[in-house]
């Protein structure tokens, strides 16, 4: 009897004004347990930086998956987040040595995949390789704004992320948009449209 092989699948940064979409896969390995995965948003950054390094070393496959801010803009973000979704999983199949045999996505619908999926709304609070999935994209994309930071300290990066506060439009209205910017988000749009 073959073991049924199931990742989880979730993503992060699809609300913000810059930045890439990024998504996780995990398949856990049953023998080799991770203990306290929840939804990472539900942890502190610090428990979520463990819990990260605990998927890498104690999964059976994981992967990771990513659309850019072009990609998001010339497809759009839900299409960006399944194009993002699928090579997270694609990326999970290299280590893994093939398609797992099912997929759990978080919320409400799935991306094209040549295996079985099915959406799960709030999938991250129910179903432990998802959280383990949500870890991973957040962490990464944390990282990958963190070092966006670095680059254009102006905007602020490393306090929000790039989500839409009130600091964020602020540096906006007084610096433009960055090539991280996503233009077809209609707060970037407005503020490019002022200084054109």
């Amino acid at each position: 009897m073959s073991v049924i092989w199931v990742c989880g699948v979730d993503e992060a940064g699809r609300g913000p004004l810059a930045g890439a979409v990024v998504a996780g896969a995990v398949v856990l390995n049953p023998e080799n347990p991770i203990i306290g995965l929840k939804d990472s948003k539900k942890l502190t950054p610090a428990r979520r930086d463990f819990l990260y390094q605990q998927i890498m070393e104690k999964a059976k496959a994981w992967g990771l998956g990513e659309a850019s801010p072009a990609e998001i803009d010339e497809i759009n973000i839900l299409q960006a987040t399944m194009l993002a979704m699928r090579r997270a999983i694609e990326d999970l199949t290299t280590r893994l040595g093939g398609w797992p045999d099912k997929a759990l996505i978080d919320g409400n619908r799935c991306p094209e995949l040549p295996i079985s999926a099915e959406a799960i709304i709030k999938g991250d609070t129910k179903e432990p390789a998802i959280s383990a999935a949500s870890i991973l994209a957040k962490v990464t994309r944390d990282r990958q704004m963190m070092a966006l930071h670095q680059l254009h300290p102006h905007y602020g990066f490393a306090q929000h992320m790039g989500y839409p506060t009130e600091a964020h439009f602020a540096a906006l209205k007084e610096f433009g948009a960055c090539d991280q910017h996503r233009r077809s988000f209609s707060p970037v749009r407005n503020v490019l449209a002022l200084h054109s």
